[in-house]
């Protein structure tokens, strides 16, 4: 296993999954936020992303993720608990979040992994209500990142970002880091 693949979550990650991950905790400010960060809601959007290719398989746990992580996963001993997948406020009620950690012991590291089939009236409502709790929004060819503010994560990849959503077209992901978003291969 690699630091890359299986970054250690905290308590505060618990409480998040079980609060519907609907915010990013407060703590005490220790970094800025990535220079290219936007906080504003854009009107304009760049090309949409088309929905990844149908599999016919149900969407799961295991599923979401790549065969790789979900290795990795469970040789650490680790296993899933799905959840009911919301941002801002709107519940995907067409997807599935995921928490993977050791359930056998108390610890406060694990894995957050989400997809959902979303509207776009529904993922720009779920935009807007993370953007009011704090988050910040990029534009890119992949879709639309909105990230907590690095200020309050309690963990970030490699440049800077914690707990991330990526809308496409048709579609929204979720992970615990910007970087660990290309471990969900979902296609539905």
């Amino acid at each position: 296993m690699t630091a890359r693949s299986l970054p250690a979550a905290t308590g505060a990650l618990l409480v998040l999954l079980l609060a519907g991950c609907s915010g990013a905790p407060h703590a005490e400010p220790t970094r800025s936020p990535p220079a290219t960060a936007d906080t504003t809601v854009e009107t304009s959007s760049p090309a949409p992303v088309p929905a990844p290719e149908p599999t016919g398989e149900e969407l799961t746990c295991e599923s979401m993720i790549s065969d790789g992580t979900v290795a990795a996963l469970t040789s650490a001993g680790w296993s899933a608990q799905g959840k009911e997948f919301r941002a801002g406020g709107v519940e995907f009620t067409e997807g599935l979040l995921c928490f993977w950690a050791d359930f056998s012991v108390p610890s406060d590291h694990g894995q957050l992994y989400g997809w959902a089939r979303v509207s776009a009236a529904d993922a720009a409502e779920a935009q807007a209500g993370l953007l009011a709790e704090g988050w910040q929004r990029e534009e890119s060819e992949e879709g639309v990142y909105v990230t907590e503010d690095p200020e309050f994560s309690m963990g970030t990849d490699e440049d800077g970002y914690g707990m991330t959503y990526l809308f496409g077209d048709g579609w929204v992901k979720f992970a615990d880091t910007r970087q660990s978003l290309l471990l969900v291969d979902w296609a539905d």
